[in-house]
């Protein structure tokens, strides 16, 4: 080396940066031939911000000695700053073949390799750097960010933990290392490790931010407020603190706060598809606006079209709407990212619109696993402890609500001789005369609303609970997250969703071989208790209001022949409907009594209605009542007309309680076979159509045979009071007959088995 290159690297080395570049020119200009002076003149301008001048001499370095590494590898990085990431790799692919054993050439490769995608490339590049330098810390984190970029949480979290092994006071390990455990829904564990990354750098706004969100999921609210404050109060303008505390605030009921830092977010990051996605909801289910939350969510799904659940969020509430333009294209481009895995629409909106097990059993597979995977067991009981089977029910709805109103009978009726029976409520309770009547149904009613995953598992395993129910499933203020920490030997699934749950962690569903048929138990997760007459319990004792007798106040034609049906409009699709307009064209003087439950859908509907050529006033939409209120009008209906393929469930019930005949076809999945099931039970198996012209056909028949409606409606007056469906002490015995088996197959160390319930005599 030249004095005047060594005299410049002097300069250099002190940071009199200018003074080191009129050497290194000058040393250029004495010797063009030196290579040394341009490769560190393109450090210096690298230094300076100088990219492309620095790109520049590292060129002009290489084209005197194409076989310089050093200055192949800082080529390399200037040509991924500069995005040009194609070059970049091909650069670094030469340092390597010059000097294999350097590990920084492989950790550097590697992060190239992840700026264009490809995960697994650089996962490999990693790999070899550790091969050669196994303390090298920069590459297990990059590692660790890899494995968790491609949903392997657990061995990301390893990566994470052997880095910290080398440098324990690397904050930003134990911030990444609380991510994988959040994603491993160890949320606990995760609070713990933001903690420690705070004790070491505690003005790091990210880390509060992702802190606040493990409280949140914990469900310690208050305390999370607190930490998005911090993250704000370091970063006023943080989007992603501002949504997440705006999500916290939807959590406590705050609706005005959550939309104004919702609103704030998306000032800041209007592109968003994350805040966009949470407001558009917040606006419909705290607030019914429909037409700006479907706004929203269709713009997020503009900005992101693979973004989790928001096309099945948009379709559900154009359903709401009755908005069915572009359907026909959309339901199946849905049912293609459920085969391919991709989380495109919730088992709760499939349901409404999917009528394939396969489908509905792919989709409930991918939720489970993607948002309550298999979490750490909090059990500690594994062997019979004696006297009666403990039974736990967990319900978000233990008030005036369509589930508590079909299983009051069933806890007051539960053999206090065999079972002690808890419930564990996940939701908010009510003032209410069915509130009281199930505190005092239960032995005990346990509130968990307010605690976290682990911490309610916990709550479930202390009262040593042997069957543990799940009457959510997908639907309401349903806790999976409980049930995947596997509290109790034996976890059930019965009533509020109809279908699998496609979790490991869930035993049994309790079912008849109405709507799970013994060719369809390879579409279940879960083994199938047969029960032997109808899997939906009723109650013997629910009111029965008299029965409303002026047509005129519901607005009904006092000679009209009066087709109904009360379902959410979710429910109702094209096909549906138009058999029902078929229907009411044969049927002359009749009309169509719908619920009316968003905005628009009244207006939509009546223009589908024209479209078939059927006068608006022959459909008359019914508000929203209360439920007495609600089952006093029934009876002025003539006949219910069922959907598909999601059939009238809780509804269908109401139905045939008031004495108002019910008409269906079984489809292809539980969900609609349920009113099959119902009306089985109820003795008016005549009413089951076995295709969707036979439905058309018996519901104009029915209309013009009015001796043969009424003495359907005869029937059913005299079977309410002796038929299966409504005798809630021999459903009670029968599903306690279950639960004793499913309890006694774990006591004897033997593996869930589908099975039949024994009937009564």
């Amino acid at each position: 080396m030249t004095s005047a290159l060594q005299q410049a690297l002097s300069f250099h080395r002190m940071g009199d940066l200018a003074s080191a570049e009129r050497l290194y020119v000058q040393a250029q200009a004495l010797d063009p031939a030196d290579f040394t002076a341009w490769y560190l003149l393109g450090g210096l301008r690298l230094q300076q911000g100088r990219s492309a001048e620095a790109l520049a001499s590292f060129d002009r370095t290489l084209a005197l000695n194409p076989n310089q590494p050093e200055a192949l590898a800082a080529r390399g990085g200037v040509l991924r700053g500069l995005g040009r990431f194609g070059e970049a790799l091909e650069s670094y692919d030469k340092a390597i073949a010059l000097r294999p054993q350097q590990a920084e050439l492989f950790y550097n490769r590697g992060l190239v390799c992840l700026e264009l995608q490809r995960r697994q490339e650089a996962l490999a590049d990693f790999d070899r750097a550790l091969a050669l330098k196994a303390d090298y810390v920069d590459a297990w984190n990059a590692r660790g960010g890899t494995q968790y970029a491609l949903g392997h949480f657990g061995e990301a979290l390893a990566s994470f933990d052997r880095a910290i092994v080398f440098r324990p006071q690397f904050a930003a390990l134990h911030h990444n290392r609380g991510l994988a455990l959040q994603k491993m829904a160890r949320s606990e564990d995760a609070l713990a490790s933001y903690d420690r990354a705070l004790a070491l750098r505690p003005g790091d706004a990210e880390a509060w931010n992702d802190r606040g969100f493990a409280l949140k999921t914990l469900k310690q609210r208050a305390e999370a407020l607190a930490s998005f404050a911090r993250a704000l109060a370091i970063a006023p303008h943080h989007a992603g603190a501002l949504h997440n505390r705006g999500a916290t605030f939807w959590d406590l009921g705050r609706y005005d706060e959550a939309l104004a830092d919702f609103n704030r977010a998306l000032a800041l990051a209007p592109d968003s598809p994350w805040t966009l996605h949470n407001r558009g909801n917040l606006l419909w289910e705290s607030k019914k606006l429909l037409e700006p939350a479907l706004r929203d969510l269709e713009r997020a799904v503009a900005l992101d079209p693979h973004y989790a659940y928001a096309r099945g969020e948009v379709l559900h509430l154009r359903m709401y709407g009755g908005d069915w333009r572009g359907l026909a294209e959309e339901l199946p481009a849905i049912d293609r990212c459920v085969r391919h895995g991709e989380p495109a629409i919730k088992p709760f909106m499939y349901q409404a619109v999917s009528d394939s097990p396969a489908d509905l059993y792919a989709c409930a597979k991918l939720h489970a696993a993607r948002d309550y995977p298999v979490a750490a067991e909090v059990r500690v009981k594994n062997t019979r402890r004696p006297g009666k089977i403990r039974l736990g029910y967990m319900c978000g709805e233990f008030r005036l609500h369509a589930t508590a109103l079909l299983t009051a009978g069933l806890y007051e009726a539960h053999d206090r001789d065999r079972f002690e029976v808890t419930a564990f409520d996940t939701g908010a309770g009510d003032d209410s005369s069915l509130r009281r009547r199930l505190e005092a149904a239960f032995d005990k009613i346990i509130d968990v609303s307010a605690l976290g995953a682990p911490q309610a598992a916990r709550r479930v395993a202390d009262e040593d609970i042997d069957i543990l129910v799940n009457l959510n499933g997908y639907y309401g203020a349903h806790r999976m997250d409980v049930f995947a920490h596997r509290p109790a030997p034996v976890q059930v699934t019965f009533l509020g969703f109809p279908g699998t749950l496609g979790a490991p962690y869930i035993d049994y569903i309790v079912a008849d071989r109405v709507v799970i048929p013994e060719q369809e138990r390879p579409f279940y997760a879960e083994q199938v208790v047969y029960l032997p007459d109808c899997y939906q319990v009723n109650d013997a004792r629910r009111e029965t209001p008299e029965a409303a007798a002026d047509r005129a106040q519901f607005g009904l034609p006092p000679a009209a022949f009066v087709y109904c049906h009360f379902n959410h409009n979710y429910k109702l699709m094209p096909a549906t409907f138009a058999r029902w307009m078929s229907i009411l064209r044969r049927t002359e003087g009749s009309v169509l009594w719908l619920l009316q439950s968003s905005e628009p859908f009244a207006g939509n509907i009546r223009r589908a209605a024209a479209r078939h050529g059927i006068a608006e006033e022959r459909l008359i939409f019914a508000p929203v009542l209360g439920q007495r209120e609600h089952l006093a009008r029934l009876p002025l209906g003539d006949l219910f007309l069922d959907s598909h393929p999601c059939n009238a469930h809780t509804t269908a019930s109401d139905a045939l309680w008031m004495g108002l005949p019910l008409l269906t076809y079984a489809g292809n999945c539980f969900s609609g076979r349920v009113a099959a099931s119902l009306l089985r039970a109820v003795g008016l198996p005549e009413l089951v159509a076995d295709s969707p012209q036979a439905y058309e056909e018996l519901a104009v028949a029915l209309a013009k045979d009015p001796v043969l409606l009424k003495g359907l409606r005869q029937e059913l007056a005299e079977n309410r009071k002796s038929a299966p469906l409504f005798d809630t002490g021999r459903f009670t015995r029968h599903i306690e007959s279950g639960y004793a088996t499913m309890f006694d197959r774990w006591q004897s160390g033997r593996r869930p088995e589908s099975f039949s319930v024994t009937p009564l005599a």
